[in-house]
């Protein structure tokens, strides 16, 4: 059974103590690992998904077939899907990043664009998340002669039709869109701008992605200041590869709202011998200020971040109260679903379905949609769903108790 936190006197300096006879029962207290199916059907939160890492192989053949792009590795969706899976393990970067070249390749005209971003909606919401927010770099999309506007007008419509589709299938699902500049560029302004003049129309915020390590974030500071200015939201990819200082740049310079991965806060706590855990400045500031944390498990594996689930920081990062969430990043190359990324927690820490409903509630809390619209997400959807599942549990064990009992007698 996890224990409950105690802070004591000393400053950072937190303490596992045993919840004692005659705690409040709930279903933390009991044996209560969820199913996969209850794992699908749990209503998720979504905040770190990119659209071109997120293609069904067979529309990355379809639309390679339909706009003559003769590059893929394979033709077959079988094959492909595993050369994508095999290319992002490899250990490679040259390879990992050949798997985008692929997926952007396809992505370069309005018709693909409005397909991609619908079916992203569609499989989402049939893993059951609830609430998205998928990121693009709309200058990446250009080589086929859309503009910007036009390439994130194709994407916010694709994902209406998808909302649509979905809701016909019984399933409920928002998303919206980040757009992305990549660091490497020098488009970061213009792409912050272009955020906020669609931030009315399905755009929900901003984002810089690509190789932090020689690519700072303060590098976009003008982009980081006009956004402040403009009162919008914006998150930074940090903390997956490059460390602590890249946190503490994306905070402290450019002043992000959340941490993209954000993974590496780590190396800023320290775990004793007898069980008690420092926190170091930048680690108690980002707890603190309930910076949110947009962690991706399968993704940092690959990465290298962590060596297995098991020892993923996001099981400290949880039982610390961190603003942790659970996220995909790139669901073509990590095979892997939101609900799959679960799978693999309640594997390696034993999460229930109380756990579930935290990372889901976090999620929603760190969104980028106005205040009001994220309580009634989570109290008219979020938190009846996790309510109805656990009874369903309930319901489940007192059948078996009684089938048990009609047998003793």
């Amino acid at each position: 059974m996890r224990s409950p936190l105690r802070i004591d006197a000393f400053p950072h300096r937190v303490i596992y103590a045993r919840r004692g006879y005659g705690a409040e029962m709930t279903s933390q207290t009991i044996a209560n690992t969820p199913t996969a199916d209850q794992i699908r059907r749990a209503p998720k939160v979504l905040l770190h998904d990119h659209l071109d890492g997120g293609l069904r192989p067979g529309t990355v053949v379809d639309l390679a077939r339909d706009s003559g792009y003769h590059r893929l590795p394979e033709t077959d969706p079988g094959k492909l899907a595993l050369w994508f899976r095999e290319a992002a393990d490899s250990g490679s970067l040259e390879r990992y990043l050949e798997t985008f070249s692929h997926t952007v390749g396809v992505m370069q005209t309005r018709d693909a664009l409005v397909r991609v971003a619908a079916e992203c909606a569609e499989d989402l919401a049939e893993d059951g998340v609830v609430y998205a927010e998928v990121r693009y770099a709309p200058e990446q999309h250009l080589e086929g002669g859309l503009t910007l506007e036009e390439v994130v007008e194709a994407v916010d419509e694709g994902f209406r039709q998808g909302e649509r589709r979905a809701r016909e299938n019984g399933h409920r699902i928002r998303v919206g869109a980040l757009l992305t500049a990549m660091r490497h560029a020098a488009r970061a302004l213009e792409i912050a701008e272009l955020a906020n003049r669609y931030r009315d129309l399905g755009v929900v915020g901003f984002d810089i992605a690509g190789a932090e390590a020689g690519y700072p974030p303060t590098r976009h500071l003008d982009a980081f200041e006009y956004l402040k200015r403009e009162n919008n939201h914006f998150t930074i990819h940090a903390g997956e590869a490059f460390g602590l200082p890249s946190i503490w740049q994306a905070l402290q310079w450019c002043g992000a709202d959340r941490l993209g991965h954000g993974v590496r806060i780590i190396d800023d706590i320290r775990v004793r011998d007898d069980g008690t855990v420092e926190l170091g400045r930048l680690a108690s500031y980002v707890r603190d200020k309930r910076v949110p944390l947009e962690l991706c498990p399968s993704s940092n594996l690959q990465t290298g971040a962590a060596s297995s689930y098991a020892e993923h920081p996001i099981g400290l990062l949880r039982r610390l109260h961190f603003r942790a969430t659970v996220n995909t990043d790139n669901r073509l190359m990590s095979h892997t679903t939101l609900s799959r990324e679960f799978e693999h927690l309640v594997d390696a820490f034993g999460y229930t379905l109380d756990d579930m409903q935290w990372f889901s509630v976090n999620g929603m809390k760190s969104a980028f949609i106005p205040f009001d619209e994220r309580l009634a997400m989570i109290n008219d959807v979020i938190k009846p769903g996790y309510a109805e599942l656990k009874s369903e549990w309930l319901f489940r064990q007192t059948a078996s108790t009684s089938g048990s009992a009609e047998t003793g007698r």
